[in-house]
């Protein structure tokens, strides 16, 4: 008997016993669909996270006093906050004095502002950047229409303004916006170009904000923030190719420890990432929920697999004598035990592909309600169900031997 023939009758006798069938592929489901319902819904997060993550260039870094992903505690909050703000005379040095970069800037943020022109205006949900001509390269954000700030723009302090995709579209939704004056916070800028689009799952205000030079944001909104703390400058830093990224990392600390008057017993007063840390910190941040997942998921399926081997010694002995004519017939015994073992084999890989579809489903849920990608993550559904195969084979096999060690007079005498 070939394992084309053994396949179907292992289907045959799946079809025979319908209810029992499916109350054993209840638990495969829960299990696959458990585990890959999750880690495709943290496949789509993570997806959207890289690609916010990634503003920067590959071969730019960030200098900046807090750090990126957050506190871990009030005495990590409370020493970091006695920092030293990061300046922009900061960023002058490094510009200065490392040889790596080629390309150095520095910028202010503040949310909050209320940009409008005319009878158009926008809810307090502005992100306003004072910036200098680096940030569209460093941040892998460019000019679609007009131009850029200009060195000349932030040494005289120009009251000009390049605006987000998104911020024309509301304020300039028939006119060419480039030329024409907007206000923001209550104060006259010049439009002088406008971001290409750049949208964001994650609600992130890469089409929400306006850029303007530094200084311009440092005469207007001061140098400390509504909470009385002063404002620190993140200084964007561009190496000069991808495999100087590392040495102008080291350069750079270097340069702004000497600057800034750290002890060379101490830590660095500041923070520094690439697109890459980043992404690296969000993923072990994800790994504990994707673990606990597979836990999940490999518990469901363990107690599947039980169910599975229980209904296999109940088919054995239902089907004993079907068992003794075989053998009666000329049926090997590794025939016998490969029909059996192909069977929990088959019944596990179908509740495993119906485990998948359902785990697809739902981890794709999410997108329905955000901005998030479809995301199908085949490498996890083929984990899945190479599981499945080895749950089917492990739990299969007793049941499987068994039946192939029956003695053919005593499965023929069975009643």
């Amino acid at each position: 008997m070939g394992t084309i023939e053994a396949f179907w009758i292992a289907l045959a006798a799946i079809r025979a016993h319908k209810l029992r069938s499916f109350l054993t592929l209840v638990g495969i489901v829960a299990g696959v669909a458990s585990i890959i319902g999750v880690m495709t819904g943290i496949s789509i997060v993570q997806v959207s996270m890289e690609q916010e993550m990634s503003v920067l260039g590959t071969q730019t870094f960030q200098v900046q006093k807090w750090p990126r992903g957050g506190f871990h505690n009030d005495i990590d909050w409370r020493k970091i906050q006695r920092r030293k703000p990061v300046t922009v005379e900061n960023a002058n040095v490094v510009r200065e004095r490392v040889e790596s970069v080629d390309l150095v800037g520095a910028e202010l943020w503040q949310f909050g502002s209320v940009a409008r022109y005319r009878d158009e205006s926008t809810e307090p949900i502005i992100w306003i950047c004072g910036g200098t001509p680096e940030y569209p390269a460093n941040n892998t954000h460019l000019v679609q229409y007009g131009r850029n700030i200009s060195n000349e723009d932030v040494r005289v302090g120009r009251s000009v303004a390049v605006i987000g995709f998104a911020l024309a579209e509301q304020l300039f939704p028939f006119v060419d916006p480039i030329g024409k004056p907007i206000k923001v916070d209550g104060r006259k800028y010049q439009v002088i170009g406008v971001f290409e689009e750049k949208k964001s799952a994650m609600g992130g205000n890469f089409d929400n904000y306006v850029l303007m030079p530094v200084t311009v944001f440092q005469k207007n909104y001061g140098m400390k923030g509504e909470d009385g703390r002063e404002r620190s400058v993140n200084i964007t830093v561009r190496a000069k190719t991808p495999a100087l990224l590392d040495s102008a990392m080291e350069e750079t600390r270097a340069v702004l420890r000497l600057t800034r008057g750290v002890d060379p017993r101490e830590e660095d007063d500041f923070y520094m990432f690439t697109n890459n840390s980043s992404i690296r910190e969000f993923n072990e941040a994800t790994a504990g929920v994707k673990l606990g997942a597979f836990v999940i998921g490999i518990i469901a399926l363990l107690v599947a697999g039980i169910g599975i081997m229980n209904i296999m010694l109940v088919s054995v002995t239902e089907r004993t004598r079907e068992i003794g004519i075989r053998k009666a017939l000329g049926a090997k015994r590794k025939q016998i035990l490969w029909q059996f073992l192909l069977e929990a084999v088959v019944l596990c890989n179908l509740g495993g592909v119906l485990g998948v579809i359902v785990g697809f489903g739902l981890g794709n849920i999410v997108t329905l309600f955000t901005e998030f990608p479809v995301n199908v993550p085949m490498d996890w559904a083929v984990r899945g169900l190479v599981f499945c195969t080895i749950v089917g084979l492990t739990f299969g096999l007793w049941p499987a031997v068994k039946a192939s060690k029956l003695s053919p007079i005593a499965a023929l005498r069975h009643e």
